[in-house]
């Protein structure tokens, strides 16, 4: 039997974004609330702030910017004198040189060379004068918009190295998606038409997309808004239980409350309670469930993308300005190289040293996520010296940083297994919330998976599904309505459009 017996309202797996804010406005509205996190040091999932010896790396990078106003108020609230405002910058890294993204072309080609410059718009006008009628993958779509050569520049190893597919296999939507409003030929007479003065207007390279000149950031990074939302949770007399992990859930049928079994070192914790909401990977979930689910086979087949930072202390200036820089080379692993200074200068304590973080994309068990991290730190500062980055014996120090599941794979038969699921919990168990990233199987920022919570809470307390929390999507835009001091979203404005992420093609 469990070693401690505790009844709440609700219990909350996973402390990251979504389970604190849904913690941190149920401790407000006065419920009893249990959150349970298997990491035994930090909160705020792949949104958490690793600290060594002074030394903070933000897992991913996280901008605090989002459409939704209560979001924003939200952040505010939780952590109202610690926003800085940094600068945005991120580039290109290829061969030795910088290039700006979105992508200039005008510049582009001017840094790649006459020669290769010639190659790449010829590569263009052929790609203009026959191309692909019978487009289907991510490579066709972008070969017919930028011609083979600046594909296999530009577009073709970063996408490969993130998603771990061939570009070639992976679906046309999402290039048509991503990459929508840049034009190339726009591109280079807009460049043109700057360098003779007639083109005046601030340009991101792309029209359709804007990028923040700017961005707010906690100062410590983004793990310390989710330390504050902790910390009010547990003022408020609620709890969040460390390195427990969830072991069991059951439905108790005769009084409709639910059983959680929640395991750690230091021995079990029985959770009784009225709801439960879940940020946990829906695989992990499924497979915890009692009785199993009849869709746990659905849940089995949903993949992820695995992902870890490599942090290295260098003896030198900040090696480039940038937020973060995408490694477009094929000679190395390294997807992208952050700069914790230009996030945030708390953010490393030594004047005298550069941090970087040098992010790989992998899946768990394979050579990189295997590797030990005397292995990895020597692999980083190999790919720093061929970037000609920095000198290897100007690293004075090192440190490894894993995150399980960063990103949900939307393979051919995801969105039919997360249905299949979805649909049974809604029938049998609807006190049982799905909210977050992983929890709903989405590809979503921090600023949707809180808003999934934010919901969450109102249908709680309303006692019915007043909103949908799966029509939340990067697009979505929520405003307060009503009267006498009523609360209500517009759920209109969610139904817009899904991310689209990457999906590998269908046999034909």
């Amino acid at each position: 039997m469990p070693d401690i017996d505790e009844n709440v309202d609700v219990a909350i797996i996973g402390a990251g974004p979504a389970g604190l804010t849904a913690a941190y406005l149920l401790t407000k509205k006065g419920y009893s609330v249990t959150v349970i996190e298997k990491d035994p040091t930090y909160v705020g999932g792949i949104s958490r702030t690793v600290e060594l010896n002074g030394f903070r790396f933000d897992i991913g990078g996280h901008r605090f910017f989002s459409k939704s106003k209560e979001v924003v108020d939200l952040w505010n609230e939780i952590l109202p004198d610690d926003f800085i405002q940094r600068p945005r910058m991120s580039r290109i890294y290829y061969e030795g040189k910088f290039y700006s993204y979105p992508l200039r072309a005008f510049e582009a080609l001017w840094n790649l060379g006459v020669w290769r410059s010639t190659l790449c718009m010829a590569s263009f006008a052929k790609a203009r004068l026959m191309p692909n009628r019978n487009v289907r993958s991510f490579q066709d779509w972008t070969v017919n918009a930028f011609g083979h050569k600046l594909f296999s520049i530009f577009f073709k190893t970063y996408t490969e190295k993130v998603w771990g597919m061939p570009c070639d296999e992976m679906s046309a939507d999402w290039a048509a998606q991503r990459i929508k409003g840049l034009s190339l030929w726009g591109a280079v007479m807009d460049g043109l038409k700057r360098s003779l003065g007639l083109n005046k207007r601030p340009n991101d390279g792309m029209e359709t997309k804007t990028l923040l000149e700017s961005f707010r950031y906690p100062r410590l990074g983004p793990g310390m808004m989710w330390e504050a939302a902790r910390d009010s949770v547990v003022a408020g007399g609620n709890k969040v239980l460390m390195a427990h992990s969830l072991k069991q859930i059951a439905r108790d049928d005769t009084t409709g409350q639910w059983q959680m079994i929640a395991q750690s070192p230091d021995g079990d914790v029985l959770l009784k309670a009225a709801h439960v909401i879940s940020s946990a990977p829906m695989r992990e979930l499924a497979g915890r469930i009692h009785p199993l689910p009849a869709t746990l086979g659905n849940a089995m087949e949903l993949k992820y993308r695995d992902f870890l930072t490599v942090a290295l202390m260098i003896r030198s200036d900040d090696l480039f300005p940038d937020n973060w820089i995408y490694i477009h080379d094929p000679k190395v692993q390294v997807g992208r190289i952050q700069n914790f200074r230009s996030w945030s200068p708390e953010m490393v304590p030594d004047p005298a040293l550069a941090c970087v973080g040098l992010e790989y994309f992998c899946f768990e068990g394979d050579g990189l996520w295997s590797a030990s991290d005397d292995e990895l730190i020597a692999l980083a500062k190999r790919e720093m010296a061929i970037l000609g980055l920095c000198d290897p014996n100007d690293v004075v120090g090192g440190a490894v940083v894993r995150q399980e599941k960063a990103y949900p794979v939307y393979d051919d038969d995801y969105a039919a297994n997360v249905l299949a699921m979805r649909s049974e919990l809604e029938e049998l168990y609807p006190s049982l919330h799905l909210v977050g990233r992983n929890g709903m199987h989405r590809y979503n920022n921090q600023d949707h998976a809180m808003m999934t919570a934010m919901l969450t809470v109102r249908n709680i307390e309303a006692g019915q599904r007043l909103f949908d929390t799966w029509a939340v999507n990067e697009d979505a835009e929520y405003h307060e309505a009503g009267e006498g001091g009523e609360e209500a979203m517009d759920q209109k404005a969610a139904l817009g459009s899904l991310r689209l992420v990457p999906s590998r093609l269908k046999a034909a």
